[in-house]
């Protein structure tokens, strides 16, 4: 209860500040209010992650801090929205993509998930986010579009395509998570309402594809192959909330993507626009893999997979609004435009 809250307690911190330093204070509260969750199973694998995300997120504050005191230097000022300085730009976007997980420095993030529990990895997809986001929000104006736009479609690519051969579902969930934060990444600096549209919506399918795979106990590929005999309502609904994170039509994830697009073609950028729609095919590729393997047919096999028993607790009420928002959203957006 502590951690969580002091979580809670970081996000809001660094969402609220105005000051670089209180800023800096809520990301290190964050982050040394998750260290205990993640090395929570004793597992020599999460003690190992925790300390690889230490020692990433302690590089990125130092740079925030770094980034922040240069300005201070340059410009006499402290104030967030106050980033005028171009070094200062550049070192503060490579250190919020380091605490993002944004390719060239993802490295941590996969491994990172792949340690920790489905609930930690929960909290690590969503939670651990935001803060960076609201900053990068904060300082849109002054970012430089073109270093953004370069890690977006890095992302994108690298986050589908090493996607493609894994087997743990927890890494292939980091992957996806990389190249959506490409989606985010690229239109930051044109439209920033619309980055905070597409992170809150990847949050709520996030935790909808996390919170069933908890309820059915789920960590690979083989396990997700039988695990439709437990419950298998919420098997054919993860069907969907997968599809929808994939960003297919008539689901909500295809909303940020449609919005993003147009965004981008209004600012001259159709190449890059067509680019990332072209690279998320990949991640669509092993969505469609997991969305198989969940509901549609078993692959030929020639071990004998043991079926599961049925548990009789039914899946509560949260995924259960949750998978509904993830899958039904997309008539509210002709309103959002209005909204933004």
């Amino acid at each position: 209860l502590i951690f969580i809250a002091s979580l809670l307690l970081g996000t809001t911190i660094t969402i609220s500040s105005h000051h670089w330093v209180m800023a800096w204070t809520g990301l290190e509260i964050n982050t040394l209010a998750i260290l205990p969750l993640i090395s929570k199973s004793h597992h020599p694998r999460a003690v190992e992650a925790a300390t690889k995300y230490f020692l990433t997120q302690a590089a990125a504050s130092a740079l925030v801090l770094f980034s922040s005191m240069t300005n201070a230097w340059q410009t006499g000022q402290w104030d967030i929205t106050q980033l005028t300085h171009p070094t200062s730009c550049l070192i503060l976007t490579s250190a919020l993509a380091i605490k993002l997980g944004l390719v060239p420095f993802h490295f941590w993030f996969p491994e990172v998930l792949q340690g920790s529990p489905l609930t930690t990895g929960l909290l690590l997809s969503t939670i651990m986010k935001l803060p960076p986001i609201a900053l990068l929000y904060m300082t849109s104006p002054s970012l430089n579009p073109t270093l953004l736009t370069t890690l977006a479609i890095l992302s994108t690519a690298l986050g589908g395509w090493m996607g493609l051969n894994q087997t743990q579902i927890r890494k292939i969930l980091a992957f996806s998570s990389i190249s959506h934060l490409g989606w985010m990444a690229i239109i930051i600096a044109y439209n920033p309402k619309l980055t905070l549209l597409n992170f809150y919506l990847y949050a709520m399918m996030t935790t909808t594809v996390f919170l069933t795979l908890n309820t059915t106990k789920t960590l690979k590929l083989s396990t997700l192959m039988t695990a439709w005999a437990k419950t298998p309502p919420l098997n054919a609904m993860l069907l969907l909330t997968l599809l929808s994170l994939a960003g297919l039509p008539p689901l909500t994830g295809f909303l940020p993507k449609w919005l993003i697009i147009q965004e981008l073609t209004k600012q001259d950028m159709t190449p890059a626009a067509t680019l990332i729609s072209l690279l998320s095919l990949l991640s669509l590729f092993f969505y469609l893999r997991l969305a198989y393997c969940t509901t549609i047919t078993l692959p030929p096999h020639t071990t004998n997979h043991m079926k599961q028993w049925r548990t009789g607790k039914p899946a509560n009420i949260t995924i259960a609004i949750l998978t509904t928002m993830s899958v039904m959203l997309l008539p509210l957006s002709p309103m959002i435009p209005t909204l933004i």
